[in-house]
Order: C-alpha cells, then structure tokens, then sequence
C-alpha cells in the first residue's frame, strides 16, 4: 500500500487504487466500464472507490493536457522571485491571479518563491515581468528562459 499526503495527514491507497488512477491519468474520459475492464475489477468497485478518492480529496478533478506550443506558448520562463518584509503569502496570492502562470512554489534558498510561466512572445513575457516587480514587496526578480523541454509531466502515482 502507498500512503499518500492529506494536507497534515495520510491517505493510503492500494494496488487496485493506484491502477484506477493510473487509468485515469492516460484518459480521465474513460467510463467506469471501461476502467473496470482495464483493471481487472468490477464496475461497482471502479465507482465506488473513485467517488472514496474524490471525496477524500485526492482526485482533484478531471482535466485535458494541451500542447502549449501549438496554442502559441512557445516560451517558458522560470522566475525566482525575492520577497521583503515577510510578505511571501500576499505575494504569491497576487501573482497566482495572473493570467500566464502555470506555478507557484515557495521554496528554500536564496530566493522565496518560483514562478513558472508560458508566453507567446518576449514582449508578453517582459510585460509579465514589469507586473511582478510592480507588485508590493517583491524586492528582486531572476528569470530563466527554458531552451528545450525534456519533460514536463505531474502525472506521478
């Protein structure tokens, strides 16, 4: 059994558990039917196990993965942002509101938060960076253009 994280406490979630999840990361559009088959188990417990794991929190909701880069996003950019006067909470809750972020981290280290973005041109991305250091308390910025995706995928059982 895997134990997984519930804010402060545990889940923990079995091998039939993490085959209906593995089958909904590879399409969340499948049917409780079709799970089920793919699985080995019956409809019944695909059902009813999945309403357990969303109710618990730990299917969060079902989604699309798109290809950015053919929706135009062809740059991702990686900003550590430096924060003063312990104002990091406020920060990031500004920043998580803007329209091109993809993520926002707090982290260890010298900087207190990163950011990572998708534009569709330096211009939109230097915009981007003028308004995160026109918000309150954010002292510095360090940007890192991403050259080559190697992957980038938060599908992970």
């Amino acid at each position: 059994m895997n134990q997984v994280t519930r804010g402060w406490s545990l889940l923990t979630i079995d091998k039939i558990d993490k085959k209906i999840l593995f089958e909904y990361l590879k399409d969340a559009r499948q049917s409780f039917r079709e799970v089920a088959r793919k699985v080995g188990v019956a409809v019944g417990t695909v059902l009813s196990r999945t309403k357990k794991m969303e109710r618990d929190g730990l299917i969060k909701g079902y989604s699309v993965v798109l290809d950015h880069e053919k929706l135009g996003y062809e740059l991702t950019a990686i900003t550590e942002i430096t924060v003063s006067k312990g104002k990091l909470l406020e920060m990031e809750k500004e920043v998580a509101k803007l329209p091109n972020v993809c993520a926002v981290y707090d982290v260890t280290g010298l900087t207190d938060a990163i950011v990572i973005g998708k534009f569709r041109s330096r211009e939109e991305l230097s915009g981007f960076t003028k308004s995160l250091l026109g918000i309150a308390f954010v002292e510095r910025t360090n940007t890192h253009m991403v050259l080559t995706t190697v992957k980038e995928d938060f599908k992970l059982i």
